[in-house]
């Protein structure tokens, strides 16, 4: 039995075996095994392959599931609990802005809370974009059925299209600026993300209710740990989904 999923993740990052082999310092041969016959590498060339090719290590190798030490490096990545998005400070929000050196990815339906917490929002991650963080936006929109659906089941309406309308009038001067990729989603949104580097905070969605009101789980990447990279890989499907803004 063959080992689809890497051979597939191997495909996405462009790379065959014998490039993974010298990335990671094993023979060829030994990659060849990993895909064509479904060899489980030890855990920390797994650990290395999965953070090459953008990918859970239980995603690629299911059998490891039951490792005692990913369940503990999962369990490693949750720093704390909000009980609600209120609790999360505005220093907080600036601090995990001013820190970060790589990724500042954003995704909600609008999300307008932060452009009134926090100071010079748009502006303070075009200066990041320009520092060369890679910034995405993702924000809901107004004119798709499910930005309408939410709305109806917050009890808001059509406020909800309108909050998404003004989320992207307050980021408009900033969408062509060099480093700053933006994009709507037509997406149902089970969870809000907020990712800063290693960092991302996580606001569930309870239905019934603004998403002000449901906690806020913060994770922080740990290798071998799951529930970063579990929830990072919702980012990137609805990125994928969504049209440029």
């Amino acid at each position: 039995m063959s080992n689809e999923r890497l051979r597939a993740a191997l495909v996405a990052a462009g790379k065959t075996p014998q490039q993974l082999s010298e990335d990671i310092g094993v023979d060829p041969k030994t990659v060849e095994r990993w895909v064509s016959q479904d060899r489980t590498p030890h855990r920390t060339h797994r650990l290395k392959v999965a953070c090459l090719l953008s990918r859970d290590d239980v995603y690629l190798w299911p059998a490891t599931a039951a490792d005692p030490r990913a369940k503990s490096a999962s369990e490693a990545e949750l720093v704390g609990l909000y009980p609600n998005r209120g609790s999360v400070g505005v220093e907080m929000w600036q601090s995990l802005i001013s820190s970060s050196t790589e990724s500042i990815d954003l995704l909600a339906y609008a999300a307008s809370f932060l452009h009134d917490a926090v100071p010079d929002f748009a502006e303070t991650l075009a200066a990041k974009a320009r520092a060369g963080v890679r910034v995405r936006l993702l924000f809901g929109d107004p004119d798709s059925a499910a930005v309408a659906l939410r709305g109806e089941e917050e009890g808001i309406g059509a406020l909800m299209a309108a909050r998404c309308r003004l989320t992207w009038a307050y980021f408009e001067p900033i969408l062509n600026d060099p480093g700053v990729e933006a994009r709507k989603h037509g997406s149902t949104l089970y969870n809000s993300i907020f990712r800063f580097d290693d960092t991302v905070l996580v606001n569930p969605h309870t239905l019934g209710a603004a998403a002000s009101q449901s906690p806020i789980l913060h994770f922080k990447r740990v290798p071998g740990g799951r529930l970063f990279t579990h929830h990072m890989s919702g980012f990137e499907h609805t990125w994928s989904a969504a049209h440029k803004a």
